[in-house]
């Protein structure tokens, strides 16, 4: 098995399914002679040529419509926004159009696009490219949301969004680019839409994604050492969304705690609370605890920047009052 870094798992990823479908290709700011903001790109327009490997103008808008036509057209294209949080400059584009035309022709053509972006804290952009706006996304019938929390899955499920035939918004978190694990190109790739669980325990279940996945299973590893046993699931996908095992394990331990890096505001954590409450309501010894993203603009501080998010300290410290 190759060993990996995150962004060379999604680079693998592109190559590949390139090679395999000449109808793949790439467009965006910068993601050809330079290699994309992340090094993502970085060399394939080597092998692809600077036809597949599009560099674009400054223009959010016309990289995504310009998507959009290409895949109604018979393309397979993928769309690099440098950051989430010019999604905002696509919304006509992506939630108005690649969103609803599968609706709007009476499913006689879909928009079989992918739009890879990243979000997320941890490189001190400041609050203009620091957010998380995957409940954008999720509120937004029409549109598949994948959010990879490890190089394996940063591989695989780039791969499955390039096989799904409506458009699929992939975001990947800034800080985990250069995170390295052994990845198995040739494993069998993990059900679309499937949530993995990254650690059983009896107490506690902690719903989560992308880099939470990981302060989860951090928090977790320290409250086993308290005698606190915590399920943490990793959604992976947020549409379609697994709620059948969030289900199946809040039944087994009667508490649960939902955590996002977005906004705590009528984010993705509100809406996963609202369901297990609504879902598991006989099952629940306690009400669903929300660990989220403070409602205030991203600061460039480097600790005004980590304090905003959650982190393992703060996780560890919620689900102990909660087992308490």
């Amino acid at each position: 098995m190759p060993r990996l870094a995150y962004r060379d798992a999604l680079k693998q990823a592109l190559a590949d399914a390139m090679r395999e479908d000449e109808d793949i290709f790439v467009l965006g700011e910068e993601v050809g002679r330079y290699g994309g903001a992340y090094g993502v790109t970085k060399n394939l327009i080597d092998e692809f040529g600077p036809e597949r490997l599009l560099d674009t103008p400054i223009s959010e808008p016309a990289i995504i419509g310009t998507a959009v036509g290409a895949a109604m057209a018979g393309m397979r294209p993928v769309a690099e926004l440098m950051y989430v949080d010019f999604i905002g400059m696509t919304m006509d584009q992506l939630c108005n159009q690649a969103a609803k035309i599968r609706y709007m022709f009476g499913g006689q053509t879909g928009v079989p696009m992918v739009l890879r972006t990243q979000g997320g804290t941890g490189r001190s952009a400041g609050a203009q490219h620091s957010q998380s706006l995957e409940a954008y996304v999720m509120h937004t019938p029409g549109l598949r949301l994948a959010m990879p929390a490890t190089v394996h899955d940063a591989y695989h499920l780039l791969r499955q969004s390039l096989r799904q035939p409506d458009p699929v918004v992939f975001i990947e978190h800034k800080s985990l680019y250069a995170m390295v694990e052994d990845v198995d190109l040739s494993a069998p790739a993990p059900d679309w839409g499937k949530a993995a669980i990254r650690r059983q325990g009896k107490d506690i279940v902690i719903v989560t994604y992308s880099r939470q996945v990981h302060y989860a299973i951090e928090a977790a590893t320290e409250l086993s050492a308290q005698g606190i046993e915590a399920t943490v699931i990793d959604l992976r996908t947020l549409n379609p969304l697994d709620f059948d095992t969030i289900r199946t394990e809040v039944e087994k331990t009667g508490k649960a705690m939902v955590v996002s890096e977005g906004a705590m505001t009528c984010g993705v954590a509100a809406e996963l609370a609202a369901r297990i409450s609504e879902e598991c309501f006989d099952f629940l010894e306690d009400p669903v605890v929300r660990v989220a993203g403070e409602d205030i603009p991203i600061s460039v501080s480097v600790e005004l920047e980590k304090g905003s998010v959650p982190g393992p300290d703060l996780l560890a410290e919620t689900a102990r009052r909660l087992v308490a």
